[in-house]
C-alpha cells in the first residue's frame, strides 16, 4: 500500500525542505520523481538542488533528456515515472492523479498561500477517502509535528 504524506510548510520554504527530504529518500535506496506545477519552478528546483549546500550533492536531472531513466532524482511537470521512482513528490501546486506503483507519495504545500491550503484540503479529502494519509506540519522551529 502506498504511504501518503502531506507536508504543510510554514516556517521553512520549499527550497529548504525538499533537499532534506530527497537526501533521506536516497539514503533509503529509493529513487524519486518531483512533479512541479510549472516548467519555471522545475528549473528553479533544479538550480536549488545544485547549490543548496556546499558540502552536499544531490544527483538529479530535469525530465526530457536521454538519461532520464538513470537519474536517482528526476524533476518533471508530467505524470510519468521515467526513472522508475519509488517516491513521488508533488510541489508548487502539482496535484496527484495516480498514486499506484509508489512506496510513498509526498505532497508539499505552503501554509502561507491560502489557495494552496484550500487545494491541499481537496486533495486530502480525495486521497483519504481511498488511502491512509498522514499530515505533518512545521512548528515555529521548523521541526515536523505529526498531526494526523
Amino acid at each position: 500500500m502506498t504511504e501518503i504524506l502531506f507536508y504543510h510548510l510554514e516556517s521553512q520554504p520549499l527550497e529548504r525542505v525538499v533537499p532534506v527530504l530527497l537526501e533521506k529518500t536516497l539514503e533509503r535506496g529509493w529513487r524519486a520523481v518531483i512533479e512541479s506545477g510549472s516548467r519555471e519552478r522545475a528549473e528553479a528546483l533544479d538550480a536549488i538542488l545544485w547549490t543548496y549546500r556546499e558540502d552536499s550533492f544531490l544527483p538529479h536531472g530535469i525530465a526530457g533528456e536521454q538519461t532520464d531513466a538513470l537519474q536517482p532524482v528526476l524533476i518533471t511537470t508530467k505524470p510519468e515515472n521515467p526513472n522508475g521512482a519509488s517516491v513521488r513528490f508533488f510541489v508548487d501546486r502539482a496535484v496527484p492523479r495516480d498514486v499506484d506503483g509508489y512506496e510513498r507519495i509526498v505532497y508539499l504545500f505552503s501554509g502561507l498561500d491560502p489557495d494552496a491550503v484550500a487545494e491541499a484540503r481537496g486533495v486530502w479529502k480525495a486521497l483519504s477517502a481511498v488511502h491512509a494519509v498522514t499530515y505533518w506540519q512545521q512548528d515555529s522551529s521548523g521541526r515536523w509535528v505529526k498531526k494526523g
